[in-house]
C-alpha cells in the first residue's frame, strides 16, 4: 500500500477538516471545544478513508485525487466520524450544563 499523500493533499484536508469545525463552533456545538473535536474527528475521517481504505486505487478507477488525497472518498469519510464526534460533543456538552454544581 503507498500512502502518497502530498502537502497540497494536506492542505486540503486541513482546510476542509476546519471548516467542518467552524461551522461546528458556530452552531454552539459542544461549547467550547466542540468545534476543534468536530475538525479533529472530520480530520482523522478524511485521512483514514483517503489513505487506508481507497488508498490503494488509481486516478482512473476514483476521481478527483489531489496531490495523492482522494477527495471524494476523504469527504465521505470525514462526515462519516466528523458527525457522529460532533455529536456526541453535543450531547455531553448538554449533560455537563445539566449537572449540579457541586458545593
Amino acid at each position: 500500500m503507498n500512502y502518497d499523500l502530498g502537502l497540497t493533499g494536506l492542505g486540503i484536508l486541513v482546510v476542509v477538516s476546519a471548516a467542518f469545525g467552524g461551522v461546528v463552533h458556530l452552531l454552539g456545538v459542544g461549547r467550547p471545544w466542540g468545534g476543534i473535536v468536530a475538525a479533529a474527528g472530520w480530520f482523522v475521517g478524511g485521512l483514514i478513508a483517503s489513505e487506508m481504505v481507497w488508498g490503494d486505487r488509481t486516478v482512473e478507477e476514483i476521481q478527483p485525487i489531489i496531490d495523492g488525497l482522494a477527495f471524494d472518498e476523504s469527504l465521505l469519510g470525514g462526515l462519516l466520524v466528523g458527525l457522529p464526534v460532533a455529536l456526541v460533543a453535543w450531547l455531553l456538552a448538554r449533560r455537563g450544563a445539566r449537572a449540579p454544581a457541586s458545593a
